[in-house]
């Protein structure tokens, strides 16, 4: 019996070698193929990347080889490579979108099929529907060989870091940073992002102390390659072992940014999101509305009367959030797992550009993260969170998934009932 492909929150992901194969990869590669030419948008190409899980190299290739089957050409990154990375490739290669082979910070075992539109961010629910419509029921064996689909020129094997860095210039003055002589504590749980924050800070006074920053995809001493607790107790640790001023921590494909202040305590993702949303109104002085999902924090709210921004609510994940944001013209968008997008850049999550902004917010003020965190309740009031991650069995899933969807929140308080494992979304 062949696996039902649904596309959920980024497209679809399925447990390696159970539903997770070459021929199902294959097949969302024709649906997404398919749903290129019959939108007339296939003559752009497409960008594919890829992180560092268990053959996430090959699976790109063989979803390579069938969009190059059906003539379009493919821009295939040249190594594992950051989320946000790739997706910045959309927009420097003015393609039509992006396949990323990524499960994202889901456990090891996962792997994942996720597309992205010309924008760069996530496609909508709606056009999301018209590529799993055209995932046909069984692998075609519609593919061109690698090597000769090299040789034609219909993949292009490139390095997709060179645009990205010269991007990060723009959005950030690198260079107080690098001189600040700070002590830069990074956890890249055996992803994508690790030594990107060493690469980007390499050169002056600041020194990057870095953890898990090999390929291993079993993703040894963590449950899955999330930076929230109890994932991120190793960075804790070396915070004070090091005596780092800030910590940073970034998923399996570096979207999503976890954070510890200079005394090894977690900054949970609703905090990490109203820092950064203080950051760009108060620091940079810009101005636009702030897109966030039901289940993140009114923090949000409350600074959004204080600076006179408008802050919108929309539905949990990037196909809601970046649609919002393109349609707002939002100043920053986010969601409770730690994801963040910033206008100027990307309706994309982002983990290493909110962790620089943090760097950033750190460096400009003068105060800790421990101070900025005081700055912040000061203005917006004491706020509490708890999240509770509980794993279900298939059966009971579907009933569980209807009440997970709900948040609930009262005031100065802000109470999520999250879902539990959302690997199937």
């Amino acid at each position: 019996m062949n696996t039902q492909i649904v596309f959920g929150t980024d497209g679809w992901r399925g447990v390696i070698a159970d539903d997770y194969t070459f021929e199902n990869v294959r097949r969302c590669a024709h649906g997404m193929a398919q749903y290129l030419l019959d939108t007339n948008q296939s003559a752009r190409g497409l960008v594919i990347g890829y992180d560092t899980r268990f053959e996430s190299d090959l699976f790109a290739r063989a979803a390579a080889e069938v969009v190059a089957a059906h003539g379009i050409k493919v821009f295939l990154v040249d190594q594992a490579t950051p989320t946000p990375v790739i997706s910045f490739a959309i927009l420097d290669k003015k393609t039509a979108g992006a396949i990323n082979i990524t499960a994202s910070h889901n456990p090891p075992t996962w792997n994942g099929f996720k597309v992205r539109a010309d924008y760069a961010g996530a496609i909508a629910p709606n056009e999301l529907k018209m590529i799993e419509a055209r995932v046909p029921s069984a692998d075609s064996n519609t593919r061109m060989k690698f090597d000769d689909a090299v040789s034609d020129g219909k993949i292009i094997v490139f390095d997709p870091i060179p645009a990205y860095l010269a991007q990060l210039a723009r959005l950030v003055d690198l260079k107080p940073l690098r001189d600040a002589g700070l002590v830069v504590a990074v956890d890249s749980m055996w992803g994508a992002g690790a030594g990107w924050f060493a690469n980007i800070l390499a050169g002056g006074k600041t020194r990057v102390v870095e953890i898990h920053g090999a390929r291993n995809p079993a993703f040894p001493e963590m449950r899955n390659p999330e930076p929230i607790r109890p994932n991120v107790d190793h960075l804790m640790e070396l915070v004070k072992r090091e005596r780092a001023h800030v910590g940073l921590a970034t998923d399996g494909d570096a979207d999503r940014v976890g954070a510890s202040t200079e005394t090894g305590v977690f900054i949970h993702q609703l905090q990490m999101y109203a820092l950064l949303a203080l950051y760009l109104l108060q620091m940079r002085k810009q101005r636009g509305a702030i897109v966030r999902t039901l289940n993140t924090t009114h923090m949000l709210d409350a600074l959004g009367k204080k600076y006179g921004v408008d802050v919108y609510e929309c539905g949990v994940g990037f196909k809601y959030v970046a649609p919002k944001m393109l349609e707002t013209n939002a100043l920053i968008g986010g969601e409770e797992s730690g994801g963040y997008a910033f206008r100027g850049h990307l309706p994309e999550r982002d983990g290493i550009v909110a962790g620089l902004f943090l760097l950033d917010f750190v460096v400009q003020t003068g105060k800790t993260p421990s101070q900025l965190l005081d700055w912040l309740f000061e203005m917006v009031g004491p706020h509490f969170y708890q999240r509770i991650d509980t794993d279900f069995p298939d059966d009971q899933r579907a009933a569980r998934w209807r009440l997970a969807g709900h948040s609930f929140f009262r005031h100065g308080t802000d109470y999520a009932l999250l879902r539990g494992d959302d690997a199937r979304r």
